[in-house]
């Protein structure tokens, strides 16, 4: 049940869009006990798309395909897969069919390039693609499976989710059994927490894996075992994690694979209260993370970024006094936008930012990397002071994180 992912597209290699496809797949796959061993990225060039999938079928069972398959001339992923194979192109009557189905919808007209969607290799197994155009294939050799499917994240999720799963869970039997366990960590940096774990890391039997995903100002820890069956993965698991948590103690958030503004929409939604956030330093990131959640407006009222102190005077009701004695960066100024926020925007809670990101603007009593953070609940309301670095992107991540985390914590206690 070796799986290799390939993603196809110049555009990957010079960074202009990054690869989101591969990072999904392997999370949807490993669900489902499947073991993602290689990720190729690869060019639309002919030679390297041969290479990449005569080395793929060689180290792998399953490979999986994404890009390359849309109706413009850099799109020649199927072409070269007629090459690999030793097939040709052929017109598919259910192809063209499902596609003047979709343009039907949107009111639109077919064009010719379009119309080539409808070409197909003949000796594969062809699997309708209705959320678009690409059809998805299905190759076989040697017991090993070859699928190309669409580079469009939202296609690729559904063809993926609707037809490619199942039907390898039809295909291949399981030969082991995967189990995660995911804790969120804080107070620690990386190579701090990996000295605490040392002991606890060396014990670890051969066929358990502990993984760290930082991220600014908090670490996502994985532990994962691969087990002949899903009663020993469970037992294994279960009993590292409980040694795990003996050791962390207070240090772990929460024992959870989501991210934490996924955890505080749903602590939001159980307590029946909203959110709003006022955001200097950073900028709307706060907002944007807690929106990309599907259904958020069902806790989230809104945000008001306000960079300039008259729109934290205006807006938010921050003292003008305050602002010219403590400065827009203090205690006072980041409590009265938290509590600003709840009457502006009628929220329940707030979380409010004001620092000093960088790379200028310090001070030698307020450096680049001062942030002063609060959150309010109702009538309770935290602050903290945090210095942080240099670098204007991190500095904006990890206050945004500790944000989070302070609300997190807030309707947690």
């Amino acid at each position: 049940m070796n799986v290799e992912i390939i993603t196809i597209g110049d555009e990957l290699l010079i960074g202009q869009v990054v690869d989101t496809n591969s990072a999904w797949i392997g999370q949807a796959l490993g669900n489902e006990g499947f073991r993602v061993v290689w990720r190729t990225t690869v060019g639309d060039n002919e030679q390297d798309m041969l290479d990449a999938f005569d080395a793929a079928m060689n180290r792998a069972q399953i490979v999986l395909v994404t890009g390359g398959i849309g109706p413009t001339k850099d799109d020649i992923t199927k072409q070269t897969l007629c090459k690999y194979f030793h097939t040709r192109l052929r017109f598919s009557q259910e192809v063209y069919e499902n596609i003047e189905t979709i343009f039907s919808r949107g009111g639109r007209v077919m064009n010719e390039l379009t119309r080539n969607q409808a070409l197909v290799p003949e000796d594969c197994t062809v699997i309708q693609n209705t959320a678009g155009t690409a059809p998805v294939t299905w190759f076989e050799r040697n017991g090993k499976i070859l699928v190309s499917m669409p580079g469009v994240p939202y296609e690729m999720k559904w063809i993926m989710s609707n037809e490619i799963i199942p039907r390898l869970k039809k295909k291949f039997l399981q030969d082991v059994y995967i189990k995660h366990h995911t804790c969120w960590v804080k107070g620690h940096t990386e190579s701090l927490l990996a000295i605490k774990l040392t002991e606890f890391e060396e014990a670890l039997p051969e066929y358990i894996k502990l993984a760290y995903l930082p991220q600014p100002g908090i670490i996502r820890l994985r532990l994962s075992a691969y087990c002949d069956t899903e009663s020993e993965a469970l037992r294994i698991i279960t009993e590292q994690a409980l040694k795990l948590r003996e050791i962390l103690g207070e240090n772990i958030i929460v024992e959870e694979d989501k991210p934490v503004h996924e955890m505080i929409g749903e602590l939001l939604i159980k307590m029946n209260l909203t959110l709003g956030t006022a955001e200097s330093c950073t900028g709307g990131r706060i907002a944007a993370q807690l929106t990309s959640i599907p259904g958020s407006s069902a806790y989230f009222v809104g945000s008001i970024v306000c960079y300039a102190n008259r729109v934290k005077e205006q807006l938010l009701g921050v003292s003008p006094l305050d602002l010219s004695e403590k400065g827009a960066v203090s205690k006072e100024v980041v409590e009265q936008m938290a509590k600003g926020t709840l009457l502006t925007l009628g929220c329940d809670c707030s979380v409010a930012t004001s620092g000093i990101a960088g790379p200028s603007g310090g001070t030698p009593e307020k450096p680049v990397g001062t942030v002063w953070i609060a959150a309010a609940c109702r009538d309770k309301v935290r602050f903290e002071l945090f210095h942080f670095g240099t670098n204007r992107e991190q500095n904006m991540l990890r206050a945004s994180n500790m944000a989070l985390l302070m609300l997190l914590d807030m309707l947690q206690s």
